[in-house]
């Protein structure tokens, strides 16, 4: 409809919202209270709208439809949103916590580990599976196809009756240099997810291929022990990184260096975070090791695999929501 007849027409549903309705039963909507939707316009072509009607269940829509003709019917974009609450990042508590749907950020870990992070979600031969790294989910190699995910980890309770997937593929460390730190387990039948539920909303579609050396470019990530932070870049394509794992010593190529915007960016139990780019959240890099010294706040430096090698290697496709 033209948009004036579009803003006719709200300003004469919510006349009739404030007028009230005839009174609703406990029973028509199962015990629940109706509540009243939030009506706006959605552009739909140059000086056209439809009526946007949001409302929280599907059952407040059939009260607030009943008596409009079919005509007004097909101008109404009606959504059903569940409750509206206000956005904030979740806790460390509340990562660490049993969660189901699974999303990212939250506590995992295989069951001789004590606990890291769900980094994100891939398919793999079609498959949905967790993302995290090598030592969380395959206890640094330990581990073998097939063995138990656990969420929450162990170290925040996690029990075998949390079994969420089964690992299905794994990169090994190996003597030489390596390029990731990283496993996936391919999630068990019945076991929910919500890819993009992140602060701020899902990541991109598309993982960059490499990393472009920009002056302090910002990024993000959301992490079992430290929650949502934000950092910098501070050094790309970084080789001979040591990290020092229980069973010894590997090295690192191609990594990328993160510090800290307000004092630490990961702390132990981050590992497996997915990193991504603060102006545009495209999904970067797998966190896997970090220092307690280092940086120019002296909070110690992060280092991540690039997102785009650890998908190849494991031959995975990202999954952003």
């Amino acid at each position: 409809m033209l948009i004036d007849s579009a803003r006719e027409l709200k300003a004469r549903l919510s006349a009739r919202l404030a007028e009230g309705f005839p009174p609703v039963t406990a029973s028509d909507l199962g015990g629940r209270v109706w509540t009243r939707p939030a009506i706006g316009l959605v552009p739909v072509a140059p000086g056209r709208a439809h009526l946007a009607i949001r409302v929280a269940a599907a059952d407040d829509a059939r009260v607030f439809l009943t008596d409009l003709d079919d005509a007004v019917r097909a101008e109404v974009d009606v959504r059903v949103t569940g409750p509206i609450v206000p956005q904030s990042s979740p806790t460390p508590g509340r990562l660490q916590q049993r969660t189901r749907p699974l999303v990212p950020g939250l506590s995992v870990a295989h069951p001789a580990v004590s606990a890291g992070t769900l980094g994100g979600f891939v398919r793999l031969d079609g498959r949905l599976a967790v993302l995290s790294n090598n030592h969380v989910l395959a206890a640094s190699d330990a581990g073998a196809v097939g063995d138990a995910v656990l969420q929450p980890g162990p170290a925040d309770g996690g029990v075998p009756a949390d079994r969420v997937a089964r690992l299905a593929a794994v990169q090994r460390f190996t003597g030489s240099r390596n390029r990731v730190d990283a496993a996936v387990a391919v999630l068990d039948e019945g076991v929910g997810a919500e890819p993009g539920r992140l602060p701020g909303g899902p990541l991109g579609t598309t993982v960059p291929d490499g990393v472009e050396v920009e002056p302090d470019e910002e990024v993000e990530k959301l992490g079992r022990t430290t929650g949502h932070t934000r950092g910098r870049i501070t050094a790309v394509e970084v080789d001979g990184v040591a990290v020092q794992y229980d069973d010894g010593v590997y090295f690192f190529d191609d990594q990328i260096e993160i510090e800290g915007l307000a004092g630490t960016f990961s702390l132990g139990g981050d590992s497996g975070s997915v990193i991504w780019r603060s102006a545009d959240r495209a999904p970067l890099a797998l966190l896997f090791a970090g220092s307690s010294e280092g940086g120019s706040n002296g909070a110690g430096l992060t280092f991540a695999n690039p997102l785009s090698t650890v998908l190849s290697t494991l031959g995975v496709e990202w999954v952003a929501s």
